[in-house]
């Protein structure tokens, strides 16, 4: 990634990587004052996904979330052409980060079931898994905006939590990231 990035006219200064996922690589990024995210769209294989167009996903996925009442980031900018996405930083540590350090999530728990059953209600499941939380003053927002049609097996009850202690398959994730 370049040490700067344009998106609609605004120049955003690369800060540092915060996460890779299955669609894309989020920066920390400053304009100005502003701190936000700057999601770059990637095309690398995914063995267990299937995608159309990202960016339109991204933003339809967006739409659907907010009409759930999900409590995401806000999308400032989309640049389809470049395939580039601004959101609202929501500082402070991931679900995982905290997992990862013995923290207990107990307190975060019920504000995910909530957030499950405006998934369900709305006919979704969101992407559970830890990393795509933040923890800010006592909230949880999910910070992703992937969202798909709801399946029991990938609910929160039957697959999220698993990664919200230190499960075997959280251990299991730790082990195939080398960590």
């Amino acid at each position: 990634m370049e040490k700067q990035c344009v998106v609609c006219g605004k120049t955003y200064d690369i800060l540092r990587l915060l996460g890779h996922g299955k669609g894309g690589y989020s920066y920390l990024a400053r304009a100005g004052a502003e701190l936000a995210v700057l999601k770059q769209i990637h095309h690398e294989p995914c063995d267990y996904y299937t995608f159309g167009n990202k960016i339109e996903a991204e933003q339809r996925d967006y739409a659907r979330l907010l009409r759930a009442g999900i409590r995401v980031p806000r999308m400032l900018a989309v640049d389809t052409e470049a395939e580039r996405i601004v959101k609202e930083y929501i500082e402070g540590p991931t679900v995982f980060d905290l997992v990862l350090a013995g923290q207990s999530v107990e307190p975060y728990l019920a504000q995910a079931r909530q957030m499950a059953a405006q998934a369900k209600a709305a006919g979704l499941n969101i992407d559970y898994f830890p990393t795509n939380f933040v923890a800010r003053e006592g909230v949880i927002w999910y910070v992703d905006y992937e969202c798909n049609a709801y399946m029991e097996e990938w609910n929160f009850e039957n697959w999220g939590v698993k990664y919200w202690s230190r499960t075997p398959e959280f251990e299991a994730y730790l082990q195939r990231r080398g960590q």
